[in-house]
């Protein structure tokens, strides 16, 4: 047997060992490894001007705290804190309201009159009140343990981040390729990653913050919406419309027709066309042309997809690890048609 066979051997033998050892940990390395990955530019940029890597390694964990994770469990604290103080005599007299509404509908709208009926006779108030209480004590057991992998996950991306070089040429070196190569592998993981990234969080952030701000002058918690409408405008052509028509259907309900109307008319004109037409482009494109060093375009539908299929698979996080996954698999696949057409 050869000397690098045997080693190979006691490798994989340990490889196998040290999974089972760190494998209640092996999910938050991974995150936040992909993090790192997708972030890696806005940290070189950062650290080009700061000139500490230490420093810019507590920067990055702060934002990434800041701008993802906070508003997160803000939402998971807010809706356990919710459900589990929920006031079921408000939700059956909230229910009765609708039924009155429905029957006081003029006979001229008979058909939707009766399409209404029938909807609610199919809505069961007592097992939905039931099903909110379960998703109640639900996210309550929960958010510690997700919260705990929160935390796990800032340690790791702040280590990753402090000593991401480092790990980045010893990777390198262990890799079957040559040194061109895998730094254009790395490059082009990064640039997709980073740009798939960023989209998320400026149509998130931005989006989120236009609702936000607006529906907090109706009495509404305006940052826990603005959080709620900034996860659904990354869902292509609906958006945001999951957000804010029941809002408007819940102050119909409540007699303010000329409130709803205008709740309607901001989040159309405003967020979803003027903001997300026309605003949001320029500022993903200002943002790849000054820290991607090449910008590349992936189809909105392609990480919607990837969000959804990751979210089916490995729950919250698939969020991060889906088009992580798929970016890679592009830029995989972007290299292979790069050396394809050196070879012709």
């Amino acid at each position: 047997m050869k000397p690098q066979h045997f080693l190979i051997a006691i490798g994989i033998g340990v490889l196998f060992f040290l999974i089972q050892l760190f494998d209640p940990f092996l999910k938050a390395i991974f995150v936040a490894f992909l993090l790192t990955v997708a972030t890696n530019s806005l940290s070189n940029t950062l650290l080009n001007k700061i000139k500490s890597q230490t420093f810019t390694s507590i920067l990055m964990t702060i934002l990434l705290a800041v701008i993802f994770f906070v508003p997160v469990m803000y939402c998971i604290f807010s809706f356990a804190n919710y459900l589990n103080k929920l006031d079921q005599q408000a939700v059956i007299n909230n229910y009765e309201q609708i039924e009155q509404w429905i029957m006081d509908i003029p006979n001229k709208y008979e058909f939707v009159k009766q399409q209404l009926t029938l909807i609610l006779n199919k809505f069961d108030i007592a097992e939905t009140i039931k099903d909110m209480l379960s998703i109640g004590a639900y996210l309550g057991k929960n958010s510690a343990s997700f919260m705990m992998d929160m935390v796990l996950i800032l340690v790791f991306y702040f280590f990753f981040t402090l000593y991401g070089t480092r790990i980045s040429h010893y990777i390198k070196d262990l890799l079957p390729l040559k040194k061109e190569d895998s730094n254009t592998l790395f490059n082009e993981s990064s640039n997709v990653m980073s740009i798939v990234l960023y989209s998320i969080l400026i149509t998130a952030v931005f989006e989120g913050m236009l609702f936000g701000f607006f529906i907090t002058n109706y009495g509404y918690n305006g940052f826990l919406l603005g959080v709620l409408y900034g996860f659904a405008s990354l869902i292509p052509v609906v958006g945001g419309l999951i957000m804010w028509l029941p809002i408007s259907i819940y102050e119909i309900f409540k007699g303010n027709i000329y409130d709803a109307i205008i709740i309607i008319c901001y989040s159309i004109v405003v967020i979803s066309i003027i903001a997300d037409t026309f605003i949001k482009p320029v500022i993903i494109k200002y943002i790849n042309q000054r820290i991607v060093k090449t910008p590349t375009k992936i189809n909105e539908l392609l990480i919607f997809f990837s969000i959804i299929a990751g979210l089916s698979t490995f729950g919250f996080w698939g969020t991060i690890i889906g088009p992580a996954m798929v970016t890679f698999f592009i830029s995989i696949i972007q290299l292979l048609k790069k050396y394809n057409s050196d070879v012709i």
